[in-house]
């Protein structure tokens, strides 16, 4: 990874957050409860996929309906966050498979 991937990389970012900043204020607080909830659960390609601006398209596209944000995803984030990703193989799949198939770990 080169020093111009750095930059680009947090160009981007800085553009994604200036996005989220220019949502309504409740939307904005959903969107970073979005954002905690799927950094904590970490489906592996993340930072690499559409999920986070596609989600900010997504509210944008609210917005312009003058929707309420819970009108969209509804009463429990977590639950949304949950259908986003039920496809998308995550951090946490990873290390379920690795203690369950390590050796010296079956019951006697």
């Amino acid at each position: 990874m080169g020093i111009r991937h750095i930059i680009e990389g947090k160009r981007q970012w800085r553009e994604h957050m200036a996005r989220v900043k220019a949502l309504p204020p409740d939307y904005q607080i959903v969107y970073k409860e979005i954002q905690r909830y799927v950094f904590k659960v970490g489906p592996i390609d993340l930072l690499d996929g559409p999920l986070l601006s596609g989600i900010i398209d997504f509210f944008e596209e609210g917005v312009a309906a003058n929707r309420g944000v819970l009108e969209l995803i509804g009463n429990d984030v977590a639950a949304f966050c949950d259908d986003l990703i039920k496809d998308s193989r995550t951090y946490a799949d990873i290390y379920q498979k690795s203690i369950s198939g390590k050796p010296g770990t079956a019951e006697k």
